[in-house]
């Protein structure tokens, strides 16, 4: 028997199978084992597909499957899934046949509480948060247009090249600063809360990006330590976070002055693109440029007015001169009219007098007393008038421009035809006119002081 036995598995051996036939044999072989089976878990490494299916990691702390949903299963999952759920999933044992991996086929999916390290996180949070440590009130702006970017990161981080290859594209001239530190692993939290402390102390950067790529909530967990949280908040420059992937939000996120859903996104906020700001600037200077054309436009506009103003300067007297000889003839006139007036009237009463019968001496007294009284007032008048005109004729000489030239004073143009105010304008050699009391002069300048 044991002879027969050895013969049949050496023809077994023999036969020889491609590994898409053993890939196949062993499939059949754990579906049939395991028709459906109920695993709990925590997930890890979720991603969903473009097709609509997910893909992530069942674990636990000792080991870990590959596990695949597909569209029409998870659609009537009642969550949204993330990395650190606990969850308990109905599954069909399988293998990947072209690659030869175990996995699992979901059929369903529950929570099945939120994981050990997602519960850590939550408590965190809870306790950061009832501290004040997330206000919105210590949140500080960002610089609007800073000069130099500080960026903690791994030196072999993916996400150090897109943060400097995005801060080169949209503001070249700025200043970019590495603070190389691990971003994963054992102690990760403690040194990047010390590289952030050195940083702050530098004070040679206006704003610090932190960032690192997506992964799994234990390759994040670093961000997620009180540490972090506690030295973002301690650090004297403004502080962008930007780890993982839009989905991702850790501890750090949260005490961040500013979130950003990815390190691209983190440098862009920070950056303000330079041809924008060129263009604004542009713009400023355009206007700028406008408003002092029309100022010297409204310059020039008046300095012509006061040159031909200046140029016959007893212009605006002419019509007061005229006004005051007016007045001079209206006033001789009417002085005369009246003197006239009043003798044709004593005249008057003198003829009726003399037709009458003699009169007394008295009578007589008292013509002549009028007599006196009209000439008196129709003398103190016209002096009362005289007075005035004298007045207005001393006023007009004050404002007359040729009397202050009479003074010895004069009025200097320079070739332009303006009038020159400060000597200090006025170069070597050049022609001046110069206006006195009486005639001119054209000059040239030797010296200015």
């Amino acid at each position: 028997m044991a002879l027969e036995s050895s013969q049949e598995n050496s023809a077994t051996a023999r036969e020889t199978l491609t590994v898409s036939l053993l890939n196949r044999a062993v499939a059949g072989l754990l579906s049939r084992s395991f028709p459906l089976v109920r695993v709990r878990g925590e997930i890890a490494n979720f991603m969903r597909a473009a097709s609509g299916h997910w893909y992530l990691t069942l674990k636990d702390d000792a080991a870990q499957v590959r596990c695949v949903m597909f569209r029409g299963r998870n659609a009537l999952v009642d969550f949204a899934p993330r990395d650190g759920d606990a969850v308990e999933v109905l599954a069909q044992v399988g293998l990947y046949e072209p690659r030869g991996e175990y996995q699992l086929t979901l059929e369903s999916m529950r929570r099945a509480g939120a994981g050990r390290l997602f519960e850590e996180f939550l408590r965190l949070k809870a306790r950061l948060a009832a501290e004040g440590l997330f206000n919105a009130a210590r949140k500080r702006a960002l610089p609007r247009f800073p000069r130099a970017i500080g960026v903690v990161t791994s030196l072999q981080a993916a996400a150090l090249r897109d943060v400097v290859t995005t801060l080169a594209r949209r503001a070249p001239h700025l200043r970019v600063v590495v603070y190389p530190v691990p971003v994963q692993g054992a102690g990760a939290g403690e040194r990047i809360a010390a590289m952030l402390d050195i940083a702050s102390r530098r004070a040679e950067v206006d704003a610090l990006l932190l960032v690192r790529g997506g992964g799994s909530i234990e390759d994040l967990w670093a961000f997620n330590e009180e540490s972090v949280a506690r030295a973002i908040r301690a650090c004297r420059v403004p502080v962008i976070v930007g780890v993982g992937h839009e989905s991702d939000f850790t501890i750090a996120d949260f005490a961040a002055d500013l979130r950003a859903p990815t390190p691209t996104a983190a440098a862009e906020l920070v950056a303000p693109e330079r041809d924008a700001l060129l263009a604004a600037l542009e713009e400023r200077v355009a206007a700028l440029r406008r408003r002092l054309v029309a100022a010297f436009e409204r310059a020039e506009q008046r300095l012509d007015y006061a040159q031909r103003a200046l140029g016959a300067p007893r212009a605006p007297l002419r019509g007061l001169e005229l006004r005051v000889l007016e007045s001079r003839t209206r006033l001789a006139g009417g002085a005369a009219r009246i003197v006239e007036t009043r003798r044709q009237r004593l005249a008057d009463a003198l003829r009726r007098l003399a037709q009458v019968t003699p009169a007394p001496l008295r009578a007589a007294q008292r013509v002549q007393a009028i007599v006196g009284r009209l000439t008196a007032a129709a003398t103190a008048r016209v002096h009362a008038d005289r007075m005035r005109l004298a007045r207005l004729e001393a006023r007009l000489h004050a404002l007359d421009p040729l009397s202050v030239l009479a003074r010895g004073y004069s009025v200097v143009h320079d070739a332009s035809g303006r009038v020159v105010r400060d000597g200090r304008t006025l170069a070597r050699g050049e022609r001046l006119d110069i206006r006195f009391a009486e005639g001119g002069a054209r000059a040239r300048v030797e010296d200015n002081y």
